[in-house]
């Protein structure tokens, strides 16, 4: 029974959107990052190097403050989509720290990774490097428009690397490269299917459309 949907994927790629259809097919809760809320975002993609740390760990906090809340609060009584998990957190810092500072931050994230649930089903969705950024442009948020490319792409690759060997929950790996959740039903509809018919494992999303 699927009680935690996380959806995840790089910047751009349609997690929130997604996030958002699925809570209200399933009459769940969802559950959203908030990234607007980070006072050292939008001067981390001007001055990286300077504010790395301090953008991170403040993610890190927010983080765990909101995945504590679904035990607190009830929230899985009928269920919640989020559009994040934690373990993507230290994927961030391993692009953007230096080396003492990665140090001090795993040991933060170690101290408080146990603290949180693990879903019930993770589905990570995929697009090509020049989609997400087509897809960023598009949809004009202001501090986006200063990630550089180089970034974008090492943070794609980051993406693949670690769900290649994620086991911790059920997965389905989603080409999101020419599916449009939003607009077009027939997208959406064959992905709740596959959803509702997820088992164990890792499973794929790849219709030919």
């Amino acid at each position: 029974m699927l009680n935690h949907i996380v959806v995840e994927g790089p910047i751009g790629v349609g997690k929130t959107t997604l996030t958002h259809r699925l809570a209200g097919e399933f009459g769940f809760d969802s559950l959203l990052e908030q990234p607007t809320e980070n006072p050292f975002l939008e001067r981390f993609y001007d001055n990286p190097e300077q504010f790395a740390l301090q953008t991170q760990l403040y993610f890190l906090f927010q983080r765990v403050k909101q995945l504590r809340t679904l035990g607190q609060n009830d929230m899985f009584s009928r269920g919640v989509v989020s559009d994040f998990m934690l373990e993507k957190d230290p994927l961030f810092a391993e692009l953007t720290l230096e080396s003492d500072e990665l140090e001090l931050y795993q040991q933060v994230y170690q101290a408080l990774a146990p603290q949180v649930p693990v879903p019930d089903l993770v589905v990570y969705l995929q697009a090509g490097h020049e989609t997400l950024q087509r897809r960023i442009s598009r949809r004009g948020v202001q501090y986006e428009k200063k990630i550089h490319p180089d970034y974008l792409l090492s943070l794609s690759d980051t993406y693949s690397r670690f769900f290649l060997n994620y086991y911790n929950a059920p997965l389905l790996i989603v080409n999101a490269e020419n599916l449009n959740f939003l607009d077009n039903e027939d997208h959406f509809a064959l992905l709740v299917a596959q959803i509702k018919s997820s088992g164990a494992g890792r499973q794929y999303f790849n219709p030919l459309i």
